[in-house]
C-alpha cells in the first residue's frame, strides 16, 4: 500500500505541473457555466424584451368585417397596420418578415357571427422557437374579440354563459414540486457530470501512459524495484482523482452560475437547493466514482498502447462521442429507468441521476445500476492491467 501511495503522489504531483490537466480539470469546468449562464440568460432576455416590445407589422384583411376588432387594432400603440396586402402574398411577406402576422377574415364573418355560426378567420403568423412571444401577442386580441362575441351572443339568448360548460374539469397532479423540478434539472445534471468526469479523467491519463512513453520516463519508472501492478494502482488512482474532481467541481461552477443569476426564481432556488441535500450528492458520487473507474481503465488502456501524446488524443477523441451519446439518450423525454435501461453504461448513471434528484428512485433498479457499474470497472481495471505488463505495448515505437 506504500508502494502504491508513494507512486500515486508521484504521478500526481507531475498532473498538478502539467498546465493542461489543471486547465480541463478545473478551470474550465469552474468558469464554464457561471460565464455560459450569464451570456444565456442575458441573451434570452434581450431577445425575449426586443420581441415585447417591437411594433408589430400587421396585415387585416376584413373583407368588411369585424369592425370592432379592426378598430381595436388600429388604436393599439404596438401595432402598425399595413393596408392593401393581397391574400396570396400574406405568406410570402411574413416569411421575408415584412410582416410579423396577419388576419383574414371570411367575407360571410358577420352574416355568420349574426347567425350564431361560428366565423372563420386565418392567422398567419411565423413562430421558429418555443418562446412564440409575437404570437401569444397577436392571438391575444382575437381572443378578447372572440369573448365580446360570446358574451353579445349569451346576451341575445338571455343565457348564462356556463350553460356551455357541461364538465367542470379540475385537475389534479399528484407530483410533488420536488418531482416535477427533479425530473427537469435532473435531466441536465448527469449529463454535466459524465461529460466533465469523462474530460477531466482524459488529460492526466494521456499524459500518464503515452506523455511519459513520449518523455522517455516510463522506462526509469519501471525499472525501480517496485511490483508493476503497483505503479498502474498509482497511476490510475491519479487519473480517478481526476475524473472526480473535474465532475465535482463542474457542478459548483453550475452551482455559482445559478446563484448568481437574478432571473432564477427564489421559490425554484429553495427547491433545488432542498433536492441537493448531502445524502443526495453523497449517493450521486457513489455512482460517479465507479463510472470513473471505468473511464479511467478505458483512457488508461488507450494511452499505454499509443506511441506518443499525439496519437493518444487522436485515438481517444473518437471516444467523447461513446460517451455523449448515451447520456444525452439520458436527457430525451420518455426513456426511463427500467431493469434493461440500468444495465446500460452510462446511460443508466444519467437516469438513475434524475431519479435520485427526483426522490423516485427505486432501490432494484439502484442495485443493477450499481451491479453493472462495478464488473464494468473491475473489467476496465483488468484490461489496463493486462495491457501495462505487455513489455510490447509499453516499448511500443
Amino acid at each position: 500500500m506504500k508502494t502504491i501511495t508513494t507512486v500515486f503522489k508521484k504521478e500526481m504531483l507531475d498532473s498538478i505541473r502539467d498546465r493542461r490537466t489543471i486547465v480541463f480539470m478545473i478551470v474550465i469546468p469552474l468558469l464554464l457555466f457561471p460565464i455560459l449562464f450569464r451570456v444565456m440568460v442575458s441573451v434570452e432576455k434581450s431577445q425575449a424584451d426586443k420581441e415585447r416590445a417591437k411594433r408589430l407589422r400587421v396585415a387585416c384583411i376584413d373583407h368588411g368585417n369585424a369592425a370592432d376588432f379592426v378598430a381595436t387594432l388600429r388604436g393599439r400603440d404596438d401595432v402598425a397596420m399595413v393596408p392593401a396586402v393581397p391574400v396570396d402574398s400574406l405568406a410570402a411577406l411574413i416569411k421575408a418578415d415584412s410582416l410579423d402576422g396577419a388576419f383574414v377574415f371570411a367575407q360571410t364573418f358577420d352574416q355568420d357571427v349574426a347567425a350564431m355560426r361560428p366565423g372563420r378567420v386565418d392567422f398567419y403568423y411565423k413562430s421558429t422557437d418555443d418562446r412564440a412571444i409575437v404570437q401569444d401577442r397577436l392571438r391575444k386580441p382575437l381572443e378578447d374579440y372572440e369573448k365580446r362575441l360570446l358574451a353579445q351572443r349569451f346576451a341575445r339568448l338571455e343565457l348564462d354563459s356556463t350553460v356551455v360548460d357541461a364538465v367542470d374539469l379540475r385537475s389534479q397532479n399528484v407530483a410533488s414540486m420536488e418531482e416535477r423540478v427533479g425530473k427537469a434539472v435532473g435531466g441536465m445534471l448527469p449529463y454535466i457530470f459524465i461529460i466533465f468526469c469523462f474530460m477531466g479523467a482524459m488529460y492526466p491519463a494521456i499524459d500518464l501512459g503515452a506523455g511519459e512513453k513520449e518523455r522517455g520516463t516510463m522506462e526509469t519508472l519501471l525499472t525501480a524495484p517496485v511490483n508493476r501492478f503497483h505503479i498502474l494502482l498509482g497511476k490510475f488512482g491519479v487519473v480517478v482523482l481526476s475524473g472526480l474532481v473535474s465532475a465535482s467541481v463542474s457542478m459548483l461552477g453550475l452551482f455559482i452560475a445559478i446563484k448568481q443569476s437574478n432571473e432564477v426564481p427564489q421559490q425554484f432556488m429553495d427547491i433545488i437547493m432542498k433536492m441537493l441535500g448531502w445524502d443526495t450528492i453523497v449517493l450521486v458520487l457513489s455512482l460517479l466514482l465507479p463510472l470513473t473507474i471505468f473511464f479511467a481503465g478505458i483512457l488508461l488502456s488507450v494511452s499505454l498502447t499509443a506511441r506518443s501524446f499525439k496519437e493518444a488524443q487522436s485515438m481517444i477523441s473518437p471516444l467523447n462521442i461513446a460517451v455523449i451519446v448515451p447520456a444525452a439518450i439520458g436527457l430525451v423525454p420518455g426513456i426511463k429507468m427500467s431493469y434493461a435501461t440500468a444495465a446500460i453504461p452510462i446511460l443508466n448513471v444519467s437516469l438513475a441521476t434524475k431519479e435520485i434528484i427526483a426522490g423516485t428512485m427505486q432501490t432494484p433498479h439502484l442495485v443493477v445500476v450499481y451491479a453493472s457499474l462495478i464488473a464494468l470497472a473491475l473489467l476496465s481495471l483488468y484490461g489496463s492491467v493486462w495491457w501495462f505488463k505487455r513489455e510490447s505495448t509499453i516499448f511500443r515505437s
